[in-house]
C-alpha cells in the first residue's frame, strides 16, 4: 500500500491528492477560449460543470474548447485574409491599414466561433 503524502495547512495536515494527469495539465496555461468556456460552464450549466470538474474531465474539455476554438479562428482569418486580399504587400505598404483589417477580420471569425463552439 503507497504512503499519503499531506501538506500543512495552518494546524492541519491535508492529504495532497492529485487526479490522474493534473500535474502535466497544470503545467500548461488555459486559453483566452478555454477560460470562456469555463466561465460559461460555471454559469449556465452548473451541474454539468460540477459533474465533471469532479470526474477530472473539465481541465481536459476545456483545453480542447481552446485549442478547437483557436484553430478555427485562425484557419477563418487566413482565408477571410486571401479572401479580401489583406496580404504582405499591404502590410508593407500601409501598415495600419493591414492591422485595422486583420483586427476586423479577427473579430468577425471570433463572433462565430464563439456562439459555435464557445457558448454551446
Amino acid at each position: 500500500m503507497a504512503e499519503l503524502a499531506y501538506k500543512k495547512a495552518g494546524a492541519y495536515l491535508i492529504p495532497d491528492l492529485m487526479l490522474d494527469g493534473e500535474n502535466e495539465m497544470e503545467e500548461l496555461p488555459l486559453g483566452k477560449y478555454g477560460m470562456l468556456r469555463d466561465t460559461f460552464l460555471r454559469e449556465n450549466h452548473r451541474t454539468t460543470y460540477m459533474s465533471w470538474m469532479l470526474q477530472g474531465t473539465l481541465q481536459a474539455h476545456l483545453r480542447e474548447v481552446d485549442q478547437r476554438a483557436q484553430e478555427e479562428v485562425d484557419q477563418m482569418v487566413a482565408e477571410m485574409m486571401k479572401r479580401d486580399g489583406v496580404n504582405e504587400e499591404l502590410k508593407a505598404r500601409d501598415p495600419m491599414a493591414w492591422v485595422q483589417k486583420v483586427n476586423a477580420l479577427t473579430a468577425q471569425a471570433e463572433e462565430v466561433v464563439l456562439g459555435e463552439i464557445v457558448y454551446k
